[in-house]
């Protein structure tokens, strides 16, 4: 059976998070969940709790947590900037699952802003063996633009919304969502990924429908990185139908499998955890 266990944490016990421990421990690597913007450690739908939980049945040990300012976490104390405030975040995190399980190389998992951060980290911590990057970085394309704007010119109905949608005063029209990762330059986001790749970092890229304001197709990932698609510890997939969020339950059924094989294949657990 599985174990779950709350924890305060950091420099200054100012960090609350959720071990989960697999029945054994094989002392591989562990996981730990990176807040997805504002949401608390229980991620977007309870995806974190789902994932964890999948992930300790399989063998793996978790940490899901709350970072400087989010959730039940308070503030350092410490004057650093936010990027620096959420590495040093990770490196606690790390620390208190390597005590808890014995884990000494992680894998991050972070959807939106929680990509960005698990970038950040994964490229200065040599800890980071591996990283789900859900909705991360990413810029448009040509190819995003024709594939966007494509359609909408040759859609009549696409007129016809546009033509009512200019005679509603603008205060009464409705606000639409947008999910945007604030994006490094596209150079420096490539010459980053180049290097954890030299390090052997196992790297997946994972878009979703939600984001199809930057990022629409599958073969937009070789658009924006290039060469970098082809290397051998990169995977790259495009869930279409599925919300930013994961606000359906076999979307979330279908990542939790996709995360699930993922690690299966790359950091493989000879002794099941139940």
């Amino acid at each position: 059976m599985m174990h779950e266990q709350a924890f305060r944490f950091g420099g200054a016990r100012h960090l609350v998070g959720v071990v989960g421990l697999p029945a054994v421990i094989e002392h591989g690597v562990g996981v730990i969940l990176l807040n997805a913007g504002m949401v608390y450690r229980v991620g977007p739908f309870r995806l974190h709790v789902e994932l964890a939980r999948r992930l300790n049945g399989l063998g793996y040990p978790t940490l899901r947590f709350d970072q400087s300012t989010i959730g039940d976490s308070g503030a350092s104390g410490q004057r650093l900037s936010r990027p620096e405030q959420v590495v040093a975040d990770v490196r606690d995190a790390m620390e208190l699952l390597k005590q808890q399980s014995g884990c000494t190389r992680f894998v991050l998992f972070g959807l939106c802003s929680g990509a960005q951060n698990a970038h950040s980290t994964a490229y200065v911590d040599s800890r980071v063996a591996g990283a789900f990057f859900l909705d991360g970085y990413g810029h448009r394309t040509f190819g995003q633009r024709v594939r966007h704007y494509l359609p909408r010119l040759l859609s009549l109905s696409v007129w016809r919304q546009r033509f009512t949608r200019q005679r509603i005063p603008v205060a009464l029209r409705p606000v639409e969502p947008a999910f945007v990762v604030e994006p490094l330059p596209p150079k420096v986001v490539r010459a980053q990924l180049a290097d954890m790749l030299q390090r052997g970092l196992k790297l997946d890229f994972i878009y979703s429908g939600g984001v199809a304001r930057y990022f629409n197709h599958i073969r937009q990932f070789r658009e924006c990185f290039g060469r970098l698609a082809d290397h051998p510890c990169i995977s790259v997939s495009y869930f279409k139908e599925a919300d930013h969020t994961y606000v359906l339950s076999s979307d979330r059924q279908r990542l939790l499998d996709h995360v699930a094989q993922w690690m299966g294949h790359h950091f493989p657990i000879t002794r099941p955890g139940s």
